[in-house]
Parts: structure tokens; C-alpha cells; sequence
């Protein structure tokens, strides 16, 4: 049949993830760094993900494509939604206790160097793991952080770990919508605010816009902050 269905241009899309996000049906996923419509029969040719394109780079077309199948829809949803099967020791959640105390290390010198403490306080971290029902989320601080930043920004476990809960991901790997996820942990839980850290580069919006997104919808008024990390480790807002 022919109807209308978005139209992807690859040579404008940044990769940033934002559509995939926005797309509530999972049509679009970000393959090589792009964004794909994945299934003609997901895209119920709302275009929910036009306006959250910031380059412009979805628009209709008219032609012929499978027609939105809502039932096939539904059943990818309940399929991204069931546990992981055998309870799998990776998406078990737990909370981390830690003596806080530094510790020293020796150094190649013979100098004895302050050692470094690990300020996680939960498992697990990806997003894709966490159980929106966990007991760690209630009443938490939480941060949502690109992957990267961990690696990039040398001070992350004091400056953004300790004292919050911690979420990473990152929208140009995993093909997921993160917004769906963070919704029903914002809905379920009492969370007292959200920190985004992310990368400068332009596929690290998509996480920020999933946050932006769960934060619409889950209709509480949380307050939020987002910090750019540069990628030689310089906070740059």
C-alpha cells in the first residue's frame, strides 16, 4: 500500500540518537552511527521524531510501505520489556557498601599515594540492566551519564558518582529508547534530581534528550542539570 512514512537522510544525520529516542514505537534505531527506520510496519507515520531531529534531516514522503502493524508493535515492546531470562548475576540489583576512609598504595618511586575510592553505591549501571523497581531508587539522587565520561574526566567518582545513583549508556551503541526506561524510574520511584553528564560530541544528545523527554513525561517536577564533558576531559559547561 502507499502511505505516508518518514524518510531518513543519512548524509544530514549527526547520529545523535534524539529521534530514536523520540520514537515511541522503536521504528528508528542508530546502526554505524546513523539513524535507520528499522521496520516500515513500527513507523505509524506520526512523526513524533521530526521535531526532535535538530539538523533537519527526517521529513515525510509518500510511498509504498508495509502498513502500521500496532499489534507487531506491542509485542517488540513486551519482548524489550521482559526480564533477562535465568536471572542473570548482571541485572541483579544490589546496593554497594563502602568504608569510605582513603587508603595508601605504594608507588613505583617507594612514595606512598593516596588510593583512590570507588563511590558507586549501587549495581547494576546500565541502563538497559537496571530494574526501575529497585529499592536504591527511592528517594535517590540520580545521575545519567554517557559511558565515556567516566574515562574522560579523571575526578568522576568524586565529582558526579559519590552520593547519587548511577545510570550509563550510550544512544549511538545501543539500540533502545532510553526515555521509556527513565520514565517509569522517575514515575515509580522519589527521586530528588537528575544529573546528565555527557560528551561534547553530537551523539551524546540523545541521551540528553531521553532524560529531557522522561522528565515531560513522567509528570513530576524533578529538577535537572546537564554537564558537557569535553573530550580531553575538561568540564565545559
Amino acid at each position: 500500500m502507499k502511505r505516508r512514512i518518514i524518510e531518513i537522510d543519512e548524509e544530514k544525520c549527526t547520529g545523535c540518537g534524539a529521534c530514536a529516542a523520540a520514537c515511541h514505537e522503536g521504528a528508528i534505531a542508530m546502526v554505524d552511527g546513523k539513524a535507520r527506520l528499522m521496520r516500515d510496519d513500527y513507523c505509524d507515520g506520526l512523526g513524533d521524531c521530526l521535531p526532535a531531529c535538530p539538523v533537519d534531516a527526517i521529513h515525510f514522503v509518500e510511498r509504498e510501505a508495509a502498513a502500521y502493524d500496532a499489534a507487531a508493535v506491542a509485542q517488540n515492546q513486551a519482548k524489550k520489556a521482559a526480564p533477562l531470562p535465568c536471572g542473570c548475576p548482571g541485572s541483579m540489583a544490589k546496593r554497594i557498601s563502602r568504608k569510605n576512609e582513603p587508603q595508601e598504595r605504594p608507588a613505583a618511586d617507594g612514595a606512598r599515594h593516596e588510593k583512590p575510592v570507588s563511590r558507586l553505591s549501587q549495581w547494576p549501571v546500565q541502563i538497559k540492566l537496571v530494574n526501575p523497581g529497585a529499592a536504591y531508587f527511592d528517594g535517590a539522587k540520580l545521575l545519567v551519564a554517557a559511558d565515556c565520561t567516566a574515562y574522560a574526566y579523571a575526578a568522576f567518582h568524586e565529582d558526579f558518582i559519590r552520593g547519587r545513583v548511577t545510570l550509563v549508556g550510550c544512544p549511538k551503541l545501543d539500540a533502545v529508547d532510553y526515555a521509556e526506561k527513565l520514565t517509569e524510574i522517575l514515575r515509580r520511584n522519589d527521586i530528588r534530581s537528575v544529573t546528565v553528564v555527557r560528551m561534547e560530541v553530537p551523539c551524546c544528545g540523545g541521551l540528553e534528550q531521553a532524560v529531557k523527554t522522561a522528565l515531560q513525561n513522567c509528570g513530576k517536577l524533578i529538577p535537572w542539570q546537564v554537564t558537557v564533558i569535553s573530550t580531553d576531559g575538561e568540564v565545559l559547561e
